[in-house]
Formats: C-alpha cells, structure tokens, sequence
C-alpha cells in the first residue's frame, strides 16, 4: 500500500474526528498539523496550490483540512464519517 497522509489544523474544529479515525482505524497514516510548523504548511500548500482537487475549496476561501492524500500527491481525499478508509485508498487506484 502506497504512503497515505493526513492533513490536519490543530485550529481546525472538523479535524479531531478525522484524527480519531485514523488512530481507530488499523491503517498506517503519517498525520501532518500543517499550524504546527512553517515546514509542514509550506508541504501542504506544495499540493494544494497547484492540484485541481482543491480548486472548490480555493474558491470558497477554505483551507483544505482534514484532507487525505495518497503517495506523493497521487489522489486526495476528504474525511467522511463512516467512511472505509482501506476501500477509499484502493479506490480509482
């Protein structure tokens, strides 16, 4: 299975039930706070800026977060309540 990352705000009210998810979850996911360092906000907006999955987002002045991502920026994904995350990950792979 590919890398699977969690972008996530610690200012972000809808990113605690994502974080719990995953840590309920059995997958392996690298949780990145992108307001926990300049680092991890400058990797986050590398895909947001320019990745057409955000451009909703961008244009309803929102930020992105929780969002999944898959690889190197390969596929994106929101967090949905409910939601398979192994199936998610296999999705359109």
């Amino acid at each position: 299975m590919k890398d699977l990352t969690l972008f996530v705000s610690s200012k972000c009210p809808d990113c605690p039930p994502a974080i719990e998810y995953v840590k309920n979850s059995g997958v392996d996911v690298n949780i990145v706070d992108i307001t926990d360092s300049m680092k991890n906000l400058k990797l986050f907006l590398k895909y947001r800026d320019v990745d057409p999955y955000f451009d909703i987002t961008k244009a309803a002045n929102n930020v992105g977060v929780p969002t999944f991502m898959v690889g190197d920026g390969e596929k994106f994904f929101s967090f949905e309540d409910g939601m398979d995350l192994k199936k998610e990950i296999m999705k359109d792979a």
